[in-house]
């Protein structure tokens, strides 16, 4: 098995590091000191699992990696219409590329059935340019469980969770989706193969809806959120709007609101990739996690007030912040 990890930040080392520990050829795609880092000295995972290190190919030229069989896409989702010179040399005819996003993903509505089957969302899909570059039936699904930190370059801090669930847009439970999983699981993973992987969607998106706009707002952690009685109600109606649209959509996250709570502030002080990328001033990926769901009730006629309120402030703050 061939796997080529394009965008191998924080997420995508790890993920690189585990299918190398479990014997799949793999190749890290990234550039800049992380890459240097990794050239010289590995990918070294610092775990409460236990550390470990992994030297997969890492290079910045995707044409000296060539076709593969899958595509790890540790892009962020707003760098995917852009993505088309760095991903067509890993393409052969039946390349799979896994995004391991968060939020809604440009495939939602691929051979989703019913009356929204091929609907393209503007929000993801702006014209239509990241199917361009992203056909939709190259893509699996990947929900990402994993939190994870770029330390330094070269070191991955792994916080918590192991879990990367993997599922077709069909619905089927497929052998491309199959290999992958016992690969992914070999290298000392979880990564069950989903019937319906948006169920999972809408039930990671849950806390990304909330957390990841609210901590850049507050720059506050994942702790600091949920003990500020304010902050903690903004945040429990914004997942109340959000169950309301998966509702409309035929989605069941299945966990109550209370629990979701209840496991974030166990995560502790932690902050949310969004944090993250506002810190280190890039781009902060809103447009999948906000103005999807906004959009998707739009469609559904399910009223969102509050996730408009934030996803207007958190949409200037995303503007002021790439000024």
């Amino acid at each position: 098995m061939k796997v080529a990890v394009l965008g191998a930040g924080a997420i995508g080392a790890y993920v690189g590091a585990a299918l190398h520990r479990a014997g799949a050829d793999v190749h890290l795609i990234a550039r800049g000191p992380h890459l240097a880092a990794m050239r010289r000295y590995g990918v070294r995972v610092r775990s409460p699992r236990g550390d470990f290190t992994a030297h997969p190919h890492a290079t910045d030229d995707p044409a000296e990696v060539g076709p593969a069989d899958y595509v790890f896409l540790g892009l962020k989702a707003h760098s995917y219409a852009a993505c088309g010179p760095l991903i067509e040399p890993l393409l052969h005819t039946t390349t799979a590329v896994v995004a391991a996003q968060n939020g809604i993903p440009w495939w939602y509505f691929h051979r989703h059935g019913g009356p929204y089957d091929g609907r393209r969302l503007e929000s993801v899909d702006p014209d239509g340019a990241v199917s361009a570059v992203l056909a939709p039936e190259r893509a699996v699904g990947c929900v990402v469980y994993a939190a994870t930190e770029l330390e330094q370059p070269g070191v991955v801090r792994h916080v918590e969770g192991t879990r990367f669930s993997l599922g077709e847009p069909d619905r089927s439970v497929s052998p491309r989706c199959r290999a992958l999983s016992e690969a992914m699981r070999a290298g000392g993973l979880k990564c069950p193969v989903e019937p319906d992987l948006r169920n999972d969607i809408w039930l990671k998106l849950l806390g990304n809806i909330s957390f990841n706009p609210i901590s850049a707002l507050a720059r506050a952690t994942m702790r600091q959120m949920c003990l500020h009685g304010g902050t903690r109600r903004v945040i429990e109606t914004m997942m109340a709007e959000t169950l309301t649209v998966a509702g409309a959509l035929g989605c069941e996250v299945g966990v109550s609101i209370e629990r979701r709570l209840a496991g974030a502030e166990k995560v502790g002080d932690h902050r949310t990739s969004t944090l993250q990328d506002l810190e280190r001033g890039k781009p902060l990926e809103l447009d999948v996690l906000l103005a999807a769901v906004v959009e998707l009730a739009e469609i559904t006629g399910v009223p969102v007030p509050t996730l408009r309120t934030v996803h207007a402030l958190s949409d200037l703050l995303a503007l002021r912040s790439a000024a």
